[in-house]
């Protein structure tokens, strides 16, 4: 897509990898910017069914590049002012970086390797499933720079640790071990090579029913924020979507037949 991200789609799966090896894959205006448009591209391409996130070299994302943080020590941040602004509908450009993962139809599996702090512990919250290496480190780190999560961070956490957790590792900045990150839900699992377990799982989802799929993220999606009667209308109308559908017929034909489905796209 850009000189900071690279995508490889295959077989129904985009193969998406942050390209800044040699600042590890620290976040600049340019990689805030391919995030948000690689994410809304994907989005609205219907042969993608599954998307795979990971980063090149030995991290994930280690944050915001350092020469932002430069920049604001010598009193030269960008108006504060710029961040209230909504750029991409009901977010800024940098919540968009994170948001359009979350918000795109498809299912995003994020492979964490070496470590995902401050904003790229926030790129990773934007997946819906994250797998890391087990010698992998998350940090909600913004506290160290005087700073809060302000990338959609705060709108996603709330959906994966407990309140008490969420305050106390953004209050502290700490460093978050594999296995804690499991035992709290920063991230879904370990894996010892979490980019081959995360294009093993896009391709066992690309393989289901595309209309299904994207309809079970939705409902997912809403959750957090609507009421117990909004969520049952939704299931009805997704489920009502669904049955008699040409992917949901090929689903029971191919299951009684015990073959591999044969899907067709979402047009």
């Amino acid at each position: 897509m850009t000189d900071r991200i690279k995508v490889t789609i295959t077989d129904g799966v985009a193969d998406v990898r942050l390209n800044r090896a040699d600042k590890m894959n620290a976040l600049d205006p340019e990689m805030f910017r391919a995030l948000g448009e690689t994410a809304v591209t994907l989005g609205a391409d219907p042969s993608v069914r599954a998307v795979v996130l990971s980063g090149e070299g030995r991290a994930f994302c280690a944050g915001l590049d350092f020469g932002s943080f430069k920049r604001m020590g010598d009193g030269n941040a960008s108006a504060p002012g710029r961040l209230t602004m909504r750029t991409n509908g009901i977010a800024n450009h940098a919540q968009h970086a994170v948001w359009a993962w979350r918000d795109m139809p498809q299912p995003v599996i994020v492979a964490i390797t070496g470590v995902a702090l401050g904003g790229g512990c926030q790129v990773a919250l934007g997946g819906d499933i994250r797998l890391i290496a087990p010698d992998a480190r998350m940090s909600v780190l913004e506290i160290k720079w005087g700073l809060v999560p302000d990338m959609a961070g705060l709108a996603i956490m709330r959906g994966v640790l407990r309140d008490d957790v969420a305050r106390e590792l953004t209050y502290t900045g700490r460093m978050v071990g594999a296995e804690e990150c499991v035992a709290i839900g920063l991230a879904t699992r370990i894996e010892a090579d979490p980019y081959v377990a995360a294009l093993e799982m896009a391709r066992e989802i690309a393989g289901k029913s595309p209309h299904a799929v994207r309809g079970a993220k939705r409902l997912l999606n809403m959750v957090e924020d609507a009421d117990s009667r909004a969520i049952l209308l939704a299931e009805s109308v997704e489920q009502e979507a669904l049955i008699g559908s040409e992917n949901q017929l090929e689903a029971v034909k191919a299951g009684m037949a015990r073959r591999a489905p044969e899907f067709k796209d979402v047009g």
